[in-house]
């Protein structure tokens, strides 16, 4: 073999080792299709299915939804599971505006929320082995869903099981604690020009999100439990619903020297995205 012959052959073994290796997924996707499956645990709720597109997302059954903290997500069953209302569970799987905004989108929710391919790697995601035409149901499902209410979390379950006392955490005896001193507690109205002045800790400016990426001011009307955390959020405005209220610490209410539930208004400013 002359000179430019084993060249020739050098070339060609290299490209041939390039071209191996570029068939494989980046290194960022490998990475992805090996993480752990999100978890979250919390008492269910069943609600009677709202219309056909409901009942596909639940396989049938009644609509699923798992409370977890200030988060009250919807799940998004591919199988039926058998579930009693107000019990406690553990679901895994995939949390799909989470998912969509660590994908990334180049044009910042200028073009649309969310956009089409997201959705469809987040089923992926969740239930990889699909046939086609239930691949394409399910992500037309999330892309509807989420573009209609963007804030409110979905949970593509893998797995589901009831929650054991294994399973408890500082987090739901944090809960019941909570729950337990807001019982027998009178409530009383405040301005909110008012309440603010009580506010220890609280973004009350944050950057918007993806889904609406002007921003704007919205006034969210939410309740003050006696420990000064919001317990509740009386509103259906997404915006709203999209600011972390668990960050949010107001000094204990209290009126004549008891503790009160307090219901008020809380102004919370979106800054445009860039």
């Amino acid at each position: 073999m002359n000179r430019n012959e084993r060249i020739f052959c050098f070339l060609v073994l290299t490209l041939a080792a390039l071209g191996g290796c570029s068939s494989g997924p980046p290194a960022k996707e490998a990475k992805k299709a090996g993480t752990a499956p999100d978890r979250i645990q919390g008492k269910v709720h069943l609600q009677d299915s709202g219309g056909a597109a409901d009942a596909a997302m639940n396989a049938g059954g009644p609509s699923v939804y798992l409370k977890e903290g200030d988060h009250r997500y919807r799940l998004f069953l591919r199988t039926a599971a058998e579930i009693v209302d107000g019990s406690e569970y553990v679901a895994e799987g995939v949390y799909a505006q989470k998912a969509i905004d660590e994908i990334g989108d180049p044009d910042q929710g200028k073009n649309g929320y969310p956009l089409q391919s997201s959705c469809e790697r987040v089923v992926r995601m969740a239930w990889s082995s699909l046939a086609f035409d239930e691949f394409d149901a399910d992500t037309s499902l999330l892309s509807a869903r989420v573009k209609r209410y963007p804030a409110r979390p979905i949970f593509l379950v893998t797995r589901i099981r009831p929650a054991t006392s294994s399973d408890s955490s500082s987090a739901s005896a944090e809960a019941k604690k909570d729950a337990a001193a807001e019982e027998d507690v009178p409530e009383v109205s405040v301005a909110a020009d008012k309440q603010r002045a009580f506010l220890i800790e609280g973004p009350n400016v944050q950057t918007a999100p993806l889904w609406e990426p002007a921003g704007g001011t919205v006034s969210c009307k939410v309740v003050i439990g006696p420990e000064g955390k919001i317990s509740d959020l009386e509103t259906g405005v997404q915006l709203c619903e999209a600011v972390p209220w668990s960050q949010f610490r107001y000094q204990p209410p209290v009126q004549g020297g008891h503790p009160v539930t307090v219901r008020t208004e809380v102004e919370m400013r979106f800054e445009p995205r860039k």
